[in-house]
């Protein structure tokens, strides 16, 4: 009716059409009816009886077509099947729910212990929470202050996008940088919302999209390490725990294949695959010449598609002694993970040219347990290693004057926290 409205049908073409289309339609209802009323009757009787099975089944085998066998006759969902069973199968993707379920029992029974849900807050006095959440990145930096040129230039921009890049441009002037510069989130997690930053149109589209405190800061080229350090509050000397080493993982173009196909036939990242084809999605029909490079990832974030490899074998004395001091620059710092750029692993071993990234505190990880080379036993062992040592610190802390936040600060952390990652910019 409506289509025949639509169409300005005739009165009498429309009826007469009806009168045909009645004339057919009728009798066949009737006499199918007539012939094979009760067979379906009886079968509408048993589908009631089945539905529900035939339902789910139908429903697991539409899945099952989707997801397994169309994607296996093709060469990209091969590999994409196979990056979303490595990230199953292989602990270091997991989600940190699933990786830290089995080590919560031991932090309430440390939480029992002591007698005290939030002692952890203790373990670095000089950290909101004691580097739990929700730190800011400037006023960390800011309270590293004193270790002079091992923090590169950085600076808090303004909230609003306008003022925010005439006081990058004036940043840049001040200390002569030129492109590229990192832009970061000034509370965030795991990388979220860091970019490296190569043009001031790049810049200008990132502070606008921003939805919270951003943080500009010299880009430091050179290799990445993440550094573990741990002082009892006793002690005069610190200890590095652990250290990993980051790999930037690239292709190789042969003149012939695209950057997708090199990407989706690279041996060692298929746990990223589908993380890299996002990643560098306005260029994955291009076709690098034979012997080009193309770098996958650049920052040392194992969720942004770094590898990490235990790096602990090139810890020094001279290393041991530059960290330590680093550290003791800092009032109020016991516990937690540099993240560092150095020239080369020589200056590293030599505790020469570190540059200072970042500094976690409380939350921070020994990433290099994340070494594709260790189980996850050896992850929970190192966690739980890890939670003993802050537990002490924290008692010490505990005992010297600093009292734990209340669960009421610590759960607005926790909510300040949540609200800022949530508006982070997607790279």
């Amino acid at each position: 009716y409506f289509a025949a409205g639509l169409l300005r049908t005739r009165l009498l073409l429309f009826a007469g059409m009806f009168v045909l289309a009645a004339l057919l339609w009728t009798p066949a209802l009737v006499g199918l009816s007539a012939l094979f009323g009760t067979q379906i009757a009886n079968a509408l009787e048993t589908y009631q009886t089945y539905a529900t099975r035939t339902l789910i089944i139908a429903a697991l085998t539409v899945i099952v077509v989707l997801r397994l066998l169309i994607p296996l006759c093709s060469t990209r969902g091969r590999r994409l099947l196979a990056t979303t069973w490595a990230r199953l199968t292989r602990w270091e993707y997991w989600p940190r729910w699933a990786l830290y379920a089995p080590v919560v029992p031991y932090i309430l029974w440390q939480a029992l212990r002591h007698r005290s849900l939030t002692l952890f807050t203790s373990v670095n006095p000089g950290m909101p929470g004691g580097g739990l959440v929700g730190e800011p990145k400037h006023l960390i930096l800011t309270r590293l202050a004193q270790a002079g040129d091992a923090i590169p230039p950085w600076i808090l921009l303004p909230p609003s996008p306008g003022d925010a890049k005439d006081a990058l441009g004036d940043f840049c002037e001040a200390h002569h940088l030129t492109w590229p510069l990192v832009l970061k989130p000034d509370i965030g997690e795991r990388g979220s919302g860091v970019q490296i930053i190569r043009s001031l149109e790049a810049a200008e589209r990132y502070l606008e999209r921003a939805k919270g405190p951003v943080m500009a800061q010299a880009f430091v080229p050179g290799v990445e390490f993440g550094v573990f350090y741990y002082r009892l509050p006793d002690e005069p000397k610190g200890t590095i725990f652990s250290l990993t080493g980051k790999e930037f993982p690239t292709v190789v173009g042969d003149g012939t294949s695209t950057l997708e196909a090199l990407i989706l036939n690279h041996p060692t990242t298929v746990g990223m695959t589908r993380w890299f084809l996002g990643a560098h999605a306005d260029r994955l029909y291009d076709v690098p010449a034979s012997g080009e490079e193309v770098l996958l990832a650049e920052l040392g974030t194992h969720s942004r598609g770094s590898i990490f490899r235990d790096a602990t074998a090139l810890r020094t004395p001279a290393l041991e002694a530059e960290i330590d001091r680093l550290s003791q620059c800092y009032d109020g710092f016991y516990f937690g993970r540099y993240d560092v750029r150095v020239p080369s692993e020589e200056d590293l071993q030599n505790g020469t040219g570190i540059h200072v990234i970042e500094l976690n505190g409380a939350a921070a990880e020994a990433t290099s347990m994340y070494d594709p080379r260790y189980s996850i036993w050896s992850a929970w062992r190192t966690l739980i290693r890890l939670w003993r040592i802050l537990y002490t610190i924290a008692a010490a802390n505990q005992a010297r004057g600093h009292r734990p936040d209340s669960i009421g600060t610590v759960l607005h952390l926790l909510r300040t926290h949540h609200r800022a990652v949530r508006g982070h910019v997607s790279p």
